[in-house]
Formats: structure tokens, C-alpha cells, sequence
């Protein structure tokens, strides 16, 4: 009879053992699972918070960047006309304000436009005579236009003898605009 008894006690230990084995194994499983997702959580948790953060700040957002293409539109040519009509357009604007101030234009000329992280920068090259104060008047209306008219280059050179204490001048300005590249 102790025999049987110990043939049922094993017989009873091992059914146990194979039901607990499974069960202990996944127990591990889950917590190894539960601990892979926790870790996950907390890799994810700061991106997560950076996205409400964004949305919540979405319209102040698009304020900014409102705000940011009106300053963009003072000063860089939009790309809905081409860089030749562009160039010839500021050409004319250059011109204009040149001889209204008291300049006289001995050329004028449109360079070839150049790529440049984004925009086209549109060269133009000017060459004037004209006084002192005339160059003054030239140089202060050329700083009020939108969209910007940059001076990347300017030599003024005497020309000729002064007449009545005033020296004529010989402007060579290098000119350029930017525009939006298409």
C-alpha cells in the first residue's frame, strides 16, 4: 500500500508539475510583455507630450507663420512671374528711382539669375552719373522699396572736373532681388 501511495503522490506531482510548468512559463511570457510595454510607454511618453504640446500651440503656430510670409513677401519676390519678367520689372523700378532722385543711366542690364538655398537671386548691373545729393536721394528711395532691392556692390568714382565746388560721379552699382524659387 505505501507503494501505491507513493506511485499516486509522484503520478499526482508530476500531473502537477506539468500544469504548473505552462502556467509558470506564461507567467513570464506576460510579464515579460508587461515589461517590453511599460518601457515603450515611457520611450513614448515625452514624444507623445510634444505632440498635445503642438497641437495645443497649432494656432499661435500658424500665427507665426502668417506673421513670418508677410515679412517674407517685403522683401523676396513672389514666384508667380518668371525670373526674366521679374528682373525686367525691377530694371524699370531701379531706373525710375535713379533718374528721379537726379542720376542720368549710362546702362543698365540684367544679369542671369543664380539658385540659392530656395530663391533665385536676379543680378542687375547699373552704371550712373550724376551729383552728390542726386546718389543720396537714389540711395534713400532704394531703401524704401518692397520687395527689396539689395546693394551687393556699389563704386562711385569722381568724374571729371567739380563745377561750381560740385563733383559729378560715376556709379557703378551691382543690384540683386530675390526671388521664391519655383
Amino acid at each position: 500500500m505505501k507503494q501505491y501511495l507513493r506511485r499516486e503522490t509522484a503520478a499526482l506531482a508530476i500531473t502537477l508539475a506539468a500544469l504548473a510548468l505552462p502556467l509558470a512559463g506564461v507567467t513570464v511570457y506576460v510579464y515579460q510583455k508587461h515589461q517590453w510595454a511599460q518601457n515603450r510607454l515611457s520611450e513614448l511618453e515625452p514624444r507623445y507630450a510634444r505632440l498635445l504640446g503642438m497641437e495645443a500651440g497649432s494656432e499661435r503656430l500658424a500665427q507665426a507663420r502668417e506673421r513670418a510670409q508677410a515679412q517674407l513677401a517685403q522683401y523676396i519676390y513672389p514666384q508667380d512671374q518668371d525670373a526674366n519678367q521679374t528682373g525686367n520689372d525691377v530694371q524699370q523700378r531701379v531706373r525710375s528711382i535713379l533718374t528721379s532722385a537726379g542720376l542720368s543711366i549710362a546702362s543698365s542690364q540684367v544679369l542671369p539669375p543664380k539658385e540659392e538655398k530656395g530663391f533665385e537671386r536676379i543680378p542687375l548691373s547699373v552704371r550712373a552719373e550724376g551729383e552728390m545729393l542726386a546718389l543720396q536721394t537714389a540711395l534713400a528711395g532704394l531703401a524704401e522699396q518692397k520687395p527689396a532691392i539689395l546693394i551687393d556692390t556699389m563704386v562711385v568714382q569722381g568724374y571729371g572736373a567739380p563745377v561750381k565746388g560740385v563733383q559729378t560721379l560715376a556709379v557703378q552699382f551691382g543690384f540683386s532681388v530675390l526671388r521664391v524659387q519655383p
